[in-house]
C-alpha cells in the first residue's frame, strides 16, 4: 500500500467537501477522481499531496512514499532554462547541479559533493531525453504542450511512486494530448488523476474514486462501466429517497391531527418521527442538472461565409493560410483542430469578417449574430459576483424572447442562493466556465464560436452541452482539443496540416484519422515553404521520377510485407492489452521490464517494415 485515507474530512466554509472519507492507493493503481465542478477534487488531491491538512481522520503514508504534482496551470512565467526548471524538482540540490552545469564553481563542487548530489545527474539527463527536452531552451518560450512536458519532467525526476495529475491535457493540442496519453499508458508508477478528458478516462482509468457530496465511492472498474453503474446508482438512490419522503409526510400528517394523537400518547411514534425529520434535515440533496437552453436569435442568412483561395499571413511572417476555398453554411457545426499556434483563431476572424485575406475571395452571409466563449475567460470580471456578470444592473433577461428574472436563469446553470452571489474569483474551474456559457446563451445569436468549452467542466454537464450544441439551429465553430466532444458535436473538420494548408475532413475528429489526416511535427512547420515560383523551377529542373522494375529477390520482398506487419499489428495489440490489465504492474519488475522492451521493440519493428514497404512501394 502506497497511501490511505482514513476517515478523512474536509470542509470549505460551510461546504462540505469530504465526510469520514476512506480509500487506499497501492502500487501500479491507475485512479480517476471525477466528480461535479465545485464538488472539491482539487482540494482532495492536494490534501493526498500533503499542500493542506485534513480537519479530521487521517492520511497515512507508506514509509519513505515519493509523490509528485503534476500543477493544473502552466509555468508560463518562469524565467528558467528548461534544464534548470526540471532540476528544481530535486530541490536545493537540483539548483546547485543546474548552476554548476553553467558556471563550475569551485563553491558548488563542494556543496555538490557534501550532498551527494552528482549521483542525481543521470536523473535529469535521462528525464531530459525520454521526453525529448533541450535543458538550454527557455521555459517561457516553449509552447503550451512543451511547457507540460517540462512540468512532467520535473515531477518524474523525483521517481515518484504516486504521480498526481489535476487537469493534465487543459491548455494543450490534440498531438500534445494524445503524446501525454501514450506516455502515461506506459508510466510504471501509481497514477491519480482529474481529467474531463473521457477519451484518454477510459483509456488509463482501471478505479474510479466517485467524490458526491462529501461522500467517496470506489468503482474497481473502468471509466466506462462506472458510468453505467453510476446511473444505476442514483436510480436506486432517487426510489429510497422517494419512499422516505412518503413516509415522512404520512407522519408528518398524523402528528398534524392533534387532539387525536395526544390522547394516543404515543411518544414512541413521536420520537420516530421526530428522527425522520433530523434524518431528513441532513441529507445533502445532489446538485440539480443544470437546464442549459441558447437564444437562437434572428436565422442568419443561408450562407455564412464563402472562401476562395484565401491566403493570410501577418507582416513578415510565413502565411497562416494558402490558397483556402471552404463554404460555411448556416447550420453547419465546424471544428478546427492542429497544433497550437498554426492560425485556428485567425480563420475564425476571417471567417467572421474580422480580418481581410491577402489573396483570394471572401464573401459573408447576412444577418449574423455572433457570441465568442473565450477559453481564458476575459469576459468575466473575477472581482464581481455571478448574478452581477450577467445581470449587468438588470432584473430580467429576454431568452428565446420570453423575460425571466435573471435568479431563475441562474438557476438553470446551478447558481443559486450563495453561489449565485460568490465572486467569480472564488469559484471552482467549472463553475467559471458554466457562468461563462449563461452570460454566453443570454444573448441572442445565431453563430456560435467555442473555443476550447470544456476544459474543466464535469462529464454531466459536457454531455448536455454536446446535445445543446446538437439541436442549436444556427452556425458553430469549434476550437477544442476534446476528442469525444468533437465526434459527438461536429460534422466536419478543418485541419490544419502545416505550412498554411487547411483541409476540410467529413466528420470528428475519429474520421481525421480512420481518412489518414495527420498534423506536420514542430521540425516540418520549422521549415519555410517554397514559393509558386521555387516549385515551378524545380519541376521543370526535374523530370517526373520513373518507377523503377523491382529485382526478384525485391519483389519477393515487397510480397511478403503485408503479411508481417498484419502479424506484428497483432502481437502488438496482444502486448498493449496484457500491459493494460489491473495486475500487470504488480508483477516482479524484471517481468515487467521484459514485457515492456518486447512491446517497444515491436513498434520498432513495425516502423521499418511500413517504411521498407513504402520505399519498395515506391520503387526507390
Amino acid at each position: 500500500m502506497l497511501l490511505q485515507l482514513d476517515g478523512v474530512s474536509l470542509r470549505y466554509g460551510t461546504q462540505v467537501l469530504a465526510d469520514q472519507v476512506s480509500a487506499k492507493i497501492e502500487r501500479g493503481d491507475r485512479i480517476c477522481l471525477v466528480g461535479r465542478n465545485g464538488e472539491g477534487k482539487s482540494s482532495l488531491l492536494r490534501l493526498i499531496a500533503g499542500q493542506i491538512d485534513a480537519d479530521g481522520g487521517e492520511v497515512v503514508r507508506a514509509s519513505g512514499l515519493v509523490l509528485a504534482t503534476l500543477e493544473q496551470e502552466l509555468p508560463t512565467d518562469c524565467p528558467d532554462s528548461v534544464y534548470r526548471f526540471v532540476a528544481g524538482g530535486l530541490g536545493e540540490v537540483g539548483l546547485w547541479l543546474a548552476d554548476y552545469r553553467v558556471e563550475p564553481a569551485a563553491e558548488l563542487q563542494s556543496r555538490i559533493e557534501t550532498a551527494h548530489g552528482w549521483d542525481l545527474l543521470p536523473r535529469i539527463d535521462s528525464v531530459l531525453d525520454r521526453l525529448g527536452l533541450n535543458g538550454d531552451d527557455s521555459v517561457a518560450d516553449l509552447s503550451g504542450g512543451w511547457q507540460r512536458r517540462a512540468a512532467l519532467a520535473r515531477a518524474l525526476v523525483t521517481e515518484p511512486d504516486l504521480l498526481i495529475l489535476d487537469e493534465p491535457t487543459n491548455h494543450l493540442d490534440i498531438a500534445a494530448v494524445e503524446w501525454l496519453e501514450d506516455f502515461l499508458a506506459s508510466y510504471r508508477g501509481a497514477l491519480l488523476f482529474v481529467s474531463h478528458d473521457r477519451a484518454l478516462a477510459q483509456r488509463l482509468a482501471q478505479t474510479v474514486w466517485d467524490l458526491d457530496r462529501g461522500h467517496l465511492r470506489v468503482f474497481r472498474c473502468g471509466f466506462d462501466r462506472y458510468q453505467q453503474e453510476k446511473e444505476a446508482l442514483l436510480e436506486e438512490e432517487a426510489r429510497h429517497e422517494a419512499l422516505f419522503d412518503k413516509k415522512l409526510a404520512q407522519e408528518e400528517t398524523w402528528i398534524r391531527q392533534g387532539i387525536k394523537a395526544r390522547r394516543t400518547r404515543n411518544e414512541g411514534r413521536v420520537r420516530a418521527l421526530q428522527a425522520l425529520r433530523r434524518q431528513r434535515d441532513a441529507r445533502r440533496n445532489r446538485q440539480g442538472v443544470a437546464r442549459m437552453a441558447l437564444d437562437a436569435g434572428e436565422m442568419s442568412g443561408k450562407l455564412v461565409a464563402e472562401l476562395a483561395d484565401v491566403s493570410f499571413a501577418y507582416p513578415g511572417e510565413e502565411p497562416l493560410i494558402r490558397d483556402l476555398s471552404f463554404t460555411l453554411m448556416r447550420g453547419d457545426k465546424v471544428g478546427l483542430i492542429g497544433p497550437n499556434g498554426v492560425g485556428k483563431s485567425t480563420l475564425i476572424r476571417l471567417l467572421l469578417g474580422e480580418l481581410q485575406p491577402d489573396s483570394g475571395q471572401l464573401r459573408l452571409g447576412t444577418k449574423q449574430q455572433v457570441a465568442y466563449f473565450d477559453q481564458r475567460r476575459d469576459q468575466l470580471n473575477p472581482e464581481l459576483s455571478v448574478l452581477d456578470n450577467i445581470a449587468e444592473g438588470r432584473e430580467s433577461i429576454t431568452v428565446g424572447g420570453k423575460s425571466r428574472h435573471v435568479m431563475s436563469y441562474l438557476a438553470d446553470f446551478l447558481f443559486s442562493g450563495i453561489k449565485a452571489r460568490t465572486k467569480v474569483a472564488a469559484l471552482s474551474g467549472g463553475e467559471r466556465n458554466r457562468a461563462l456559457l449563461a452570460k454566453l446563451f443570454s444573448q441572442p445569436t445565431n453563430i456560435l464560436v467555442l473555443d476550447e468549452p470544456t476544459n474543466d467542466l464535469d462529464v454531466e454537464t459536457l454531455e448536455l452541452l454536446e446535445q445543446l450544441l446538437l439541436e442549436f439551429p444556427g452556425t458553430v465553430l469549434l476550437v477544442s482539443h476534446d476528442r469525444a466532444f468533437l465526434d459527438n458535436v461536429v460534422d466536419s473538420c478543418l485541419a490544419f496540416e502545416g505550412s498554411g494548408r487547411v483541409r476540410e475532413y467529413v466528420g470528428g475528429y475519429g474520421d481525421f484519422v480512420r481518412q489518414g489526416g495527420r498534423f506536420s511535427t514542430p521540425a516540418e512547420r520549422a521549415k519555410p515553404a517554397a514559393s509558386a515560383a521555387e516549385k515551378s523551377v524545380a519541376v521543370e529542373a526535374k523530370p517526373p521520377a520513373q518507377k523503377k522494375k523491382l529485382s526478384y529477390k525485391l519483389q519477393r520482398e515487397l510480397d511478403s510485407l503485408p503479411a508481417l506487419i498484419e502479424q506484428l499489428e497483432e502481437e502488438i495489440g496482444g502486448l498493449e492489452q496484457e500491459v493494460a490489465q489491473p495486475e500487470f504492474y504488480r508483477q516482479e519488475p524484471e517481468i515487467v521490464e521484459e514485457r515492456l522492451q518486447r512491446l517497444a521493440d515491436k513498434q520498432a519493428q513495425l516502423e521499418t517494415a511500413f517504411e521498407r514497404w513504402s520505399e519498395l512501394e515506391s520503387g526507390e
